[in-house]
């Protein structure tokens, strides 16, 4: 019962994200732990001496159109698109937010199989580089 409260709980914050104007966006991720632009320019900084991907430095992106749409670039080693689902919520990290984990898939290809770590609470944030052994289109 509990879950299923969250759970709801989180789907009206997301939906609120979606439509709300930037400063009430800012609002809503204090209240889920985002870090403002700033903050997240130095931790991001920081954090970059790890893989990208990894829960040390996720993935940035806008909500969960902006997890897909960054994993919909991604392209295995052989050019082709990985496919990949949501394995679930890793737990807080750098930037003090949920992170969720997903599973990336070349099949028959390299990387063969990976976890890709990715923090969706960075409005208008659109991520450019790729995990190690993936390669990514504009």
């Amino acid at each position: 019962m509990m879950r299923t409260l969250t759970a709801v709980a989180l789907t009206a914050m997301l939906a609120a994200c979606a439509t709300a104007p930037d400063d009430e966006v800012g609002d809503l991720l204090d209240l889920m732990g985002g870090a403002d632009p700033a903050e997240a320019a130095q931790i991001a900084q920081r954090v970059s001496a790890h893989p990208l991907g990894s829960e040390e430095n996720p993935v940035r992106a806008d909500m969960p159109r902006g997890q897909r749409a960054y994993l919909d670039r991604l392209r295995c080693a052989d050019g082709t698109a990985p496919s990949y689902s949501r394995v679930g919520s890793m737990g807080a990290g750098p930037y003090g937010s949920i992170i969720d984990g997903y599973e990336v898939i070349c099949a028959g290809g390299e990387p063969a199989d990976s976890i890709i770590m990715i923090d969706m609470y960075h409005p208008g944030h659109v991520e450019k580089a790729a995990p190690k052994g993936f390669t990514i289109v504009p």
